[in-house]
């Protein structure tokens, strides 16, 4: 049975919009990601997942181990319901949940926050000074992982933190080591370029792209396993991690990092279909129904304008997907409460009838639809709720 009779006759009794998850694609995705991490541990990023029900399941799984989550409420919420071993991925000015952190000996116990300034020591010291029976608050340090040439005239990856040389991190860990209430457990660095730049692209501008994305590496590995060094003379750290799901393999190299941040790779979006490393099964997809039919090849669905973030273009819309050979009118793209499909799938397309899209991004899909419907074979065994059908909107 193919994708699409199985997909409908799973979700025959429900009605669309509606969104699925594919467990035996799920399952395949995280085995594969699995054997890419070469025994190293995979920190399971919460943004890429938004639900906590999978967050469990996947979390059962060998290979997996402790959540990077993405807000501190989110971590805290998270803690309450027993998750542990969570590293918030990105620094806060939550005043109030560092206050609740500080009070809370658990999920003290649990959670990491992140750093990359001593602006940032200064606002977590502020904001927990009042608590009573205060807890010691884990700090991981963040650290640039770009690749820079030409003299700092080029530049791949994310901008985000400024500590990029290892006596950049010892004067910070030095910083932190001196606050008797903070305590350095790890270090962080995410190498974007590597991780989220696909690099099965043609022609010249791919050829770029890999050659950029192998000089980073070495330039990274070498400098990391610098700092990392330097920092491990000041604190003793439990943990380093890098990567994402585009460069698990790479990453899992490095002498350095003790463990692999991903996420992304289990559902398999759009975007992840373009690196030559591996390769993944769609397993997160959306239903549309179709309510309009403004000409023979053209079938309008209700909805779609799920765009994702990023730098905004063609790559950040969802995929037309089953039936194959659907395609956006380059006038309207994807709408948000009708999107017109154009080509020749769209004849045999009545009212009614449902169209398939893959998000481009993980969890942000997740933002659209309040549950997940997973999928075993042809049937729908169990609904879960994503983080918005809990009520949760952390971004």
């Amino acid at each position: 049975m193919d994708e699409r009779r199985r997909y409908e006759r799973a979700t025959a009794g429900l009605e669309p919009p509606l969104a699925i998850l594919d467990m035996d694609a799920l399952r395949a995705n995280a085995a594969g990601m699995v054997r890419r991490a070469r025994g190293k541990p995979i920190r399971l990023a919460s943004k890429s997942i938004r639900c906590r029900e999978v967050l469990r399941r996947v979390l059962r799984m060998d290979g997996f181990r402790g959540i990077m989550a993405f807000t501190l409420p989110e971590a805290l919420w998270l803690a309450a319901d027993g998750f542990t071993d969570i590293l918030v991925a990105y620094p806060t000015a939550d005043g109030e949940s560092l206050a609740a952190l500080a009070g809370d000996a658990r999920a003290a116990r649990e959670i990491t926050v992140m750093a990359d300034s001593v602006e940032h020591l200064d606002l977590i010291e502020k904001a927990v000074g009042g608590v009573a029976d205060r807890q010691q608050i884990r700090i991981c340090l963040d650290i640039d992982a770009g690749f820079t040439a030409f003299g700092g005239r080029f530049r791949a990856g994310a901008l985000r933190s400024p500590v990029r040389e290892p006596a950049d991190a010892v004067a910070l860990a030095a910083a932190t080591a001196e606050r008797p209430g903070l305590r350095l457990t790890g270090l962080m660095a995410y190498e974007a370029q590597i991780a989220g730049v696909g690099d099965r692209v043609p022609g010249p501008y791919g050829r770029v792209v890999r050659l950029m994305q192998e000089r980073s590496r070495r330039e990274l590995a070498v400098r990391r396993g610098r700092v990392v060094r330097a920092v491990r003379h000041i604190a003793d750290l439990e943990f380093v991690n890098g990567g994402g799901t585009g460069s698990v393999e790479k990453t899992a190299r490095e002498k350095a990092v003790t463990e692999i941040a991903a996420g992304s790779g289990l559902y398999h979006p759009r975007l992840f279909d373009f690196y030559r490393g591996f390769t993944g099964r769609p397993a997160a997809l959306f239903a549309l129904p179709v309510v309009r039919r403004p000409a023979p090849d053209v079938v309008t669905v209700l909805g779609g304008g799920y765009h994702a973030s990023g730098s905004p273009g063609a790559s950040r819309l969802p995929q037309p997907y089953l039936p194959a050979g659907l395609r956006y009118d380059p006038r309207e793209g994807a709408g948000e409460v009708q999107t017109p499909l154009l080509g020749a799938a769209a004849r045999d397309l009545g009212i009614g009838d449902r169209v398939w899209f893959r998000h481009a991004k993980a969890g942000e899909l997740c933002e659209r639809f309040d549950a997940l419907h997973l999928v075993e074979g042809d049937r729908v065994t169990e609904t879960v709720p994503t983080y918005r059908g809990e009520g949760k909107t952390f971004l």
